[in-house]
């Protein structure tokens, strides 16, 4: 079984709760990328500005140290490029990659019932969407996010097991 493994998609899509549910079932330490944005991120995203690739860089080097520096690790981080998921990876050749795939109206149903997340408003999601390049299937585990969170975590830890 792998030991360090990022849960990857957009804004809303369960990175957080479903790599938290994975990391308790094994017992392996939780990170939400979330929490390790610098305060200039945040405040953009609050004011509904999307984040650069140079916004995103040192954040992205960030949630790397982490994965390196953890015996086991799960990370949530939305990894929305390839070049974004190669620094997640760089210099680690254990990381498994869990892509929550959805589409942009059952995200934005669950962004609506969301309280006081600093992700604001659906042009952020579309700018998401837009960013966007879907992981192949020899880069992550795809699972479809249209099922229950109990249904994606089941099928996330059945993958896992045969990885």
């Amino acid at each position: 079984m792998t030991k360090k493994i990022v849960v990857l998609g957009v804004s809303g899509s369960g990175k957080s709760l479903i790599g938290k549910s994975i990391a308790d079932k094994l017992g392996y330490a939780f990170f939400d990328g979330d929490d390790f944005h610098s305060q200039a991120n945040v405040d953009k995203m609050r004011q509904g500005t999307p984040l650069t690739d140079d916004d995103r860089k040192d954040w992205l080097a960030t949630l790397n140290t982490i994965l390196t520096d953890n015996p086991t690790a799960v990370i949530a981080c939305s990894g929305l490029k390839p070049e974004y998921r190669a620094i997640l990876r760089n210099g680690l050749d254990d990381v498994t990659m869990i892509y929550l795939k959805g589409d942009i109206d059952t995200i934005w149903q669950r962004h609506q019932k969301r309280d006081g997340h600093y992700f604001n408003g659906r042009e952020m999601l579309e700018s998401q969407f837009a960013t966007l390049v879907e992981p192949t299937n020899d880069e992550a585990l795809v699972i479809d996010i249209s099922q229950s969170a109990d249904q994606v975590l089941s099928e996330a830890l059945t993958l896992l097991a045969n990885k």
